[in-house]
């Protein structure tokens, strides 16, 4: 199991669009292979920052999702109407840690 933690920020006023937007994302995630669970949470000091943390089967499975059409339509249509910049995303856990605590999520444990 490989989790991903992805980091978005959102231009002032466009919470709520960006929000819907995630859950119309993860109905559609729900039949890929190799995805677990995607919950979204919001910084409480920042409304404009978001954490989506995914868990998948195998990092090989999220690279392919992020690489799908499916992820580049939604990738385009964020960045050029949603987020104030570009997003990044972590790994934690897994074959390659390479997120914050190395192993660990920062929310779930894996």
């Amino acid at each position: 199991m490989v989790t991903i933690g992805m980091n978005y920020h959102v231009i002032a006023g466009k919470e709520e669009t960006f929000e819907n937007a995630f859950n119309k994302v993860v109905k559609a995630m729900s039949g890929i292979d190799g995805h677990g669970e995607t919950n979204m949470f919001k910084n409480i000091t920042d409304g404009g920052h978001y954490l989506i943390v995914s868990q998948w089967s195998v990092k090989s499975a999220f690279d392919a999702f992020i690489a799908s059409d499916t992820f580049k339509n939604v990738a385009n249509w964020g960045k050029e109407q949603i987020l104030s910049g570009r997003p990044t995303h972590e790994v934690y856990g897994g074959d390659e840690p390479t997120g914050a605590s190395a192993g660990g999520c920062p929310v779930h444990s894996a």
